[in-house]
């Protein structure tokens, strides 16, 4: 019998990208998957991918203020980030499937990019995979979450155990509450089940172009999206962009909340993906806000957890005023790894100025 919390996630996922596999010509399971071959020429940018996957749930669990949702699909190509340089991560040949358990923020949402989940996976109470830590990654269908391929030796059922800390200290609000967390799952791996994933290869003539496919809508978890730029707080100077990522700057009058005073300002840059503006969380950034030809601010904009806000950049600064300029610059791009449409983007990132 299928896991019926594996049915429920399959009809959350929707009509969009669920394809019948008998004209999925770039799948081929048996311990892992075969996937398309790459385009060439692939743009420096954000591009549509190969192909589509879908995902299923093992399920779902609350702890310590966090919640989270084991996922999983075919085990596939991804690629690592360090500094500037990116580099491929090949499916293994004893590769079972891609493990993902996303972790979030039960009361605003928000997923945190603080927590290095640990993950433990026993069989009979005997370890199978001891203290793997999922890399953060980028995928156009899912957004920021943490992955990596595993193994498993055979079929059948296995415990397995994520556990996440509370958090760093740059959070405000409620996200400041959390606890150390433990989420236990029973995943039963079947190579059946995996089969039964829709996968979609996208038309020949749409990959490799400007774009991104749709994100993944999911029963039980929310949307790892930023705030749309309109219904971030504060008020709004606009936007720019460097890389290929979207800047969309705000200030608050009040950086009490960030570490601030009363009387101090705070200078937020909510940094989202194109067309589907997912947050692009571990980067360093540091600013530069002139007025009238004299330097207001020069320093490092640090990485936020904010409920309103979402994963940020921030500085407390002494006031921001109408015509101010200010200027970002990407010290080292997004350290998260890619799935394909996203490994050639995020990378050469030069300055970006915007007068507020």
């Amino acid at each position: 019998m299928r896991n019926p919390s594996r049915r429920a996630f399959l009809a959350g996922v929707g009509a969009t990208g669920v394809g019948g596999l008998a004209d999925c010509l770039g799948f081929e399971l048996e311990s892992g998957s075969r996937e398309p071959p790459l385009v060439a020429n692939r743009p420096d940018a954000v591009y549509r991918p190969t192909h589509t996957e879908g995902m299923a749930m093992a399920g779902m669990v609350s702890d310590g203020g966090y919640s989270c949702a084991l996922t999983y699909s075919y085990p596939h190509r991804f690629w690592t980030v360090t500094g500037d340089d990116t580099t491929q991560v090949e499916v293994g040949g004893n590769d079972a499937l891609h493990l993902m358990p996303i972790v979030w923020h039960s009361e605003s949402g928000v997923v945190p990019s603080d927590v290095n989940p640990s993950v433990d996976v026993t069989r009979d109470g005997e370890s199978v995979v001891d203290g793997l830590n999922p890399w953060p990654m980028l995928a156009q269908r899912m957004g920021f979450h943490f992955g990596d391929n595993v193994e498993l030796p055979e079929q059948g059922e296995y415990t397995v155990t994520v556990s996440v800390g509370a958090g760093g200290d740059r959070r405000t609000g409620s996200l400041t509450e959390t606890a150390a967390a433990e989420f236990e799952f029973t995943l039963d791996y079947q190579r059946s089940e995996l089969r039964d994933l829709p996968f979609e290869d996208i038309a020949e003539a749409r990959q490799g172009t400007l774009g991104a496919v749709e994100p993944m809508r999911m029963e039980m978890v929310p949307t790892t999206q930023a705030p749309p730029v309109d219904d971030l707080p504060g008020t709004a100077h606009g936007t720019t962009g460097s890389g290929d990522a979207v800047f969309a700057v705000r200030s608050l009058d009040d950086a009490t909340p960030f570490g601030g005073d009363a009387d101090q300002a705070y200078l937020a840059v909510s940094a989202r993906t194109p067309y589907n503006r997912y947050p692009l969380p571990l980067m360093s950034l540091s600013g530069t806000l002139s007025r009238d030809g004299e330097t207001a601010f020069d320093g490092y904009l640090n990485e936020w957890l904010d409920p309103d806000l979402g994963i940020h950049y921030g500085a407390v600064v002494d006031g921001v005023g109408s015509g101010d300029e200010l200027t970002i610059a990407v010290d080292s791009p997004p350290q998260v790894s890619r799935h394909e449409g996203y490994e050639t983007a995020f990378r050469n990132m030069p300055e970006a100025t915007l007068t507020l």
